[in-house]
């Protein structure tokens, strides 16, 4: 059935005619928005998108390593059970977990999350949840070594590594433990065998796949339990409800539990999925919770912008000498030592920082063990240092020759000519652009959060799914960074009117 067009509107002539189009269209769009359902809209469109992070791995949704570009999973196949139900096709999408449900509910990216999205009362009181489709538990894990943690009781001030804004986070706060957010499911038990946390509390699959399959790792017990459900935006009621009757009928046919076994996370608790009623989804729902932005996430949130700061200074006194040392070598040292510094500048910046941080966290966890904020520290320090060196060099090249022969001829060393006449001309050349990367600095700093440092970009993205805003941590996150960068920029200012007239 084709959509009513548009009344006719007088044309004026005042108008430019690309205005009138603009117009109509933008019209047609808003109309076409307002027509049908959600549910109408996935099926006129033939296709259900449901968002997931691969990065989750096995058994959620994951690529298939035998077929590129395609993905599977216990996900994935009740994705394309559900599309089945529906009428239409299944289709990944491809986000990031912890902002799965903000991107769903911004609208246009995706019509679904499912991707192990747990009920709780946090999330349940943003968006629309479905029916539970998968009940787990919530397993802690710690050292074989370690027979300090017998539970939830032994964690109070302890590091205990789990995904934020899980439930998992909830239940470690409220237990007094020192949560400590990860970005994936693998590294938590690599810094737990390496001794840089106390425990780990992960949903059971999770910890069944990466954690109990480490010899020196070992499970304390079950101290939770929660369920899996569908996330749908708010007000896609019918949506919601076609969900439902499509799982009710998957569970109750024996495909679901089938499917379960398949791999290899079904159990008789399971059972309960294939008999649940909607009275116990109410049930399960009715508990919603409503936190403000108040004086303990400001608390935390200066706490964080001290270790962005922290972390910053850090690197940065690290950068600045490395870096003159790179320049130098590379100006005046014999030929390998030009070859070995200019290999080390094309491949620090030659490759992403966020790689780097990974394996020098990760990757070399096995021969160099750091703690997180040393190594966000010398991360950050080695990747600008590469930078710095190309910034003094500029500088070092802007003073004319002539004071390097003068100096020579009067009688100074190589090594004094620069250090007194050469070195302090081509700073002053150069102090724009460290300052310049100093405040790239302070906002690359937020890259750290991935190998557990909770910066200030890491802790408004906690604090935004905790209060169900993001426009306030944001505004709030923003004038945190402008605080600590604008001094800077204002310091570095007179400075070079310092130097310009010294």
């Amino acid at each position: 059935m084709s959509a009513e067009p548009p009344p006719r509107t007088r044309r004026s002539s005042s108008l430019p005619s690309g205005y009138l189009a603009l117009a109509a269209l933008a019209l047609l769009v808003s109309c076409g928005g307002k027509e049908g359902s959600a549910l109408e809209r996935v099926r006129q469109a033939g296709v259900l998108r449901w968002g997931a992070d691969a990065q989750g791995g096995e058994p959620y949704a994951m690529e298939d390593p035998e077929h590129p570009g395609q993905y599977r999973g216990f996900e994935v196949e009740l994705a394309d059970a559900l599309g089945r139900e529906l009428g239409v096709r299944a289709e990944f999408v491809q986000n990031d977990w912890s902002s799965l449900i903000p991107t769903l509910e911004r609208g246009g990216s995706f019509d679904i999350a499912m991707n192990g999205v747990e009920i709780t009362p946090a999330r349940a009181g943003r968006v629309l949840l479905s029916r539970p489709y998968y009940l787990f538990s919530l397993r802690l894990m710690a050292r074989r070594d370690d027979s300090s943690v017998t539970g939830l009781e032994s964690l109070r001030g302890r590091r205990v590594g789990t995904l934020s804004n899980s439930q998992a986070w909830d239940l470690l706060l409220s237990s007094g433990a020192q949560a400590i957010p990860y970005e994936g499911v693998q590294e938590p038990y690599i810094d737990l065998e390496q001794g840089r946390l106390d425990a780990v509390l992960m949903d059971d699959i999770i910890a069944q796949r990466y954690g109990m399959t480490r010899p020196g790792l070992q499970v304390v017990g079950d101290v939770g339990e929660g369920y899996y459900a569908i996330a749908v935006r708010p007000g896609e009621e019918e949506l919601r409800r076609a969900l439902d009757e499509a799982l009710d009928r998957i569970a109750r046919s024996g495909e679901l539990r089938a499917l379960f076994r398949r791999w290899g996370i079904d159990g008789a608790a399971q059972q309960r999925m294939v008999e649940w009623t909607e009275a116990q989804t109410r049930e399960v729902l009715a508990e919603t919770r409503t936190t403000r932005l108040g004086w303990s996430q400001l608390v935390l949130f200066l706490q964080a912008a001290l270790v962005t700061l922290l972390v910053s200074v850090g690197a940065m006194a690290l950068a600045i000498p490395l870096g003159m040392a790179l320049a130098l070598g590379r100006l005046y040292g014999p030929r390998w030592l030009g070859g070995m510094t200019t290999a080390y500048v094309e491949l620090l910046r030659g490759t992403p920082v966020l790689l780097q941080l990974y394996v020098l966290y990760f990757g070399l966890a096995s021969v160099l063990r750091l703690d997180p904020l040393s190594a966000a520290i010398l991360g950050l320090g080695l990747n600008y240092a590469a930078y710095e060196a190309e910034v003094y060099r500029a500088g070092i090249l802007a003073v004319p020759k002539g004071q390097l022969e003068a100096a020579l001829a009067l009688g100074m060393s190589g090594p004094l000519a620069l250090r007194r006449v050469v070195i302090p001309q081509a700073f002053r050349v150069a102090l724009p652009g460290v300052t310049n990367d100093f405040i790239a600095l302070l906002k690359d700093s937020s890259l750290v959060s991935v190998i557990s440092v909770v910066e200030l970009t890491k802790r408004m993205t906690i604090t935004a799914v905790d209060v169900r805003s993001w426009l306030v941590p944001g505004a709030l996150c923003a004038a945190l960074y402008l605080g600590m960068s604008y001094p800077l920029s204002r310091l570095a200012r007179r400075l070079e009117a310092k130097l310009e007239r010294a």
